[in-house]
């Protein structure tokens, strides 16, 4: 449920908070004061496109808050997914804001979301209809959508396992075209396969090689430097250079001077023992350095043989990876479709007959989709039906025409089409033949009626859908869209005081205008005020007794 929506800079909306409430939430005002900036705010925050003209006229930014009341499952899910923490009491805070350059910036919950994170959220959270959606009703395409929304549970699970054979068939009938395809085609494939396993394996490469060769290159290639200063280093440690000793000679010097100090004083004797040992270290340290050194040479074959060897491996990683691990690794997948086309024969065999296997799961699961779909088609129909002689369509009958398709697609083998004879004597015919608009929202604000028990969204928006309708059909449109309150929370934008007179919150929106400045505000309605501006839809701007008079009446009867 959408409990508050914070808006500011948007188009003639200078700044405004509007704290909405269960059941049947009326926005009413003049023509052109601004009542769908509302919603076009709301649809702005959860993800939608903002128009050249969304922010205000001299303003650097603007921003929609919207805080909802989210407790439905799928939801949660998709939060906990995204990585986006929720409260304890469920409260969800949507915040998306819109700079001059046309950037926006996206929050949920104080977190950074993306714009596609925000459309499939705002799926759980809102369903907005107004005018311009006629267009999908219009789609027989997505009438099988909407009609799979009325079945059950067990439908979704046949759905589901529908689904998965018919991906699994896909995948036979691939790869059986890949076999079977032409044969030209399928032996210049393998000899590119061959090419490319024989090319990889002559190269024997090993995980980790090109990091040795590498070092050994380093090596090899620094070998002068390298001799010339572990010669040094030894000649410092152990040979000495004329004038001045060694460093082990001076060591010994040391330990010589030591040890007699050791006899004068015992104290001594412990730090004699140290610098004893640390002698002995550096001696053979230094012995080991100089059978080290017998072996450096300069290697001028070995380094271009490493050289050689890294240039193969740089044009296998160039070819098939960026490195010896990918090589490997498409090695593997070369050899298994090699492999693959070389038993093609037995492998026909055997996708021919999983393919067989696979149309029958198939058959089977398309047949249970399209029964389950026949049935609550009967009841959907009914109730429908029912709906729309609630709303003063008394002879209108509703079908939805369920045929079978040559093909197989990812959601059956139906094809499903709407039809309606919205008078006595005419026959069925789709929705886009439907001439009245009002004929077309009450046939929409039915199908919502339907499907609530089978939805999970806890918001309803009607954006002036009571277009084309008047008299006793307005208040049975507002009637039924008061019973729908009752089980959802319902924004409505009406310019009919028979729905207005029905709100369980009224909200008047007014555009004021000061010297070149224009002005949208929002104002929640007590009784005394939703009279009045129930009396002023009824008579116009000139209020009279007896218009307040009959819009009390109205709303009495409400």
């Amino acid at each position: 449920m959408l409990e508050r929506l914070h808006i500011k800079n948007v188009a003639l909306i200078e700044e405004c908070e509007i704290s909405f409430g269960g059941g049947l939430n009326i926005l009413t005002g003049e023509t052109g004061a601004g009542k769908s900036m509302v919603i076009d705010s709301l649809h702005f925050a959860l993800g939608g496109r903002a128009g050249k003209d969304f922010l205000r006229r001299g303003q650097k930014s603007a921003s929609v808050e919207a805080l909802f009341l989210a407790e439905n499952a799928s939801l949660q899910e998709k939060l906990m997914e995204s990585g986006i923490e929720t409260e304890e009491d469920g409260s969800l805070l949507i915040t998306r804001t819109l700079n001059e350059s046309g950037k926006t910036v996206c929050r949920i919950n104080g977190s950074i979301a993306t714009v596609g994170m925000l459309k499939e959220i705002s799926e759980d959270l809102i369903d907005i209809y107004g005018q311009h959606e006629h267009q999908s009703l219009l789609n027989p395409a997505k009438h099988i959508r909407l009609l799979d929304r009325f079945c059950s549970a067990a439908f979704a699970e046949a759905l589901e396992k529908y689904r998965e054979s018919f991906q699994n068939l896909r995948e036979v009938e691939k790869q059986m075209k890949t076999l079977m395809g032409d044969e030209a085609q399928r032996e210049q494939r393998m000899d590119i396969l061959q090419f490319q396993k024989e090319e990889i394996e002559s190269c024997a490469l090993k995980a980790g090689e090109e990091d040795d060769l590498l070092e050994q290159k380093k090596r090899l290639g620094s070998m002068e430097k390298l001799m010339r200063l572990t010669g040094e280093s030894i000649a410092l440690l152990y040979d000495g250079k004329d004038p001045f000793p060694s460093a082990c000679e001076q060591m010994g010097d040391a330990l010589a001077k030591l040890r007699e100090a050791a006899e004068l004083d015992s104290g001594l004797s412990g730090f004699l023992e140290e610098l004893e040992d640390a002698c002995a270290r550096v001696e053979d340290s230094v012995r080991d350095l100089k059978r080290e050194t017998e072996n450096q040479e300069a290697d001028p074959e070995a380094l271009e043989e490493i050289e050689e060897r890294l240039q193969t491996i740089y044009k296998l990683k160039r070819k098939y990876g960026g490195s010896v691990e990918a090589v490997l690794k498409f090695y593997d997948k070369v050899v298994q479709e090699l492999d693959f086309l070389t038993n093609s024969s037995e492998r026909t065999a055997e996708l021919t007959k999983k393919r067989a296997e696979e149309q029958k799961k198939l058959k089977a699961a398309g047949k249970t989709l399209s029964e389950l779909r026949r049935e609550t088609a009967k009841h959907v129909e009914e109730q429908i039906e029912v709906a729309l002689r609630d709303m003063e369509m008394k002879n209108a009958r509703f079908h939805i025409q369920i045929d079978e398709k040559t093909e197989w697609g990812p959601e059956g083998r139906d094809k499903v089409e709407f039809l309606i004879s919205a008078n006595a004597g005419e026959a069925l015919k789709p929705l886009a033949k439907i001439a009245s608009g009002g004929e077309m929202s009450r046939v929409m604000l039915a199908l919502k009626s339907v499907l609530v028990d089978a939805d999970e969204i806890g918001t309803f928006i009607f954006d002036e859908i009571d277009t084309g309708v008047s008299g006793r059909t307005a208040r049975k449109v507002g009637e039924k869209m008061s019973v729908l309150g009752e089980k959802r929370q319902i924004l409505c934008i009406t310019h009919l005081p028979q729905i207005a007179a029905l709100a369980d919150r009224h909200f008047l929106i007014e555009k004021h205008s000061e010297g070149d400045t224009t002005t949208t505000e929002v104002f929640p309605l007590e009784q005394e005020d939703s009279v009045r501006e129930v009396a002023r839809m009824m008579g116009g701007s000139n209020i009279t007794e007896a218009t307040l008079a009959a819009a009390k009446e109205l709303m009495k009867r409400a």
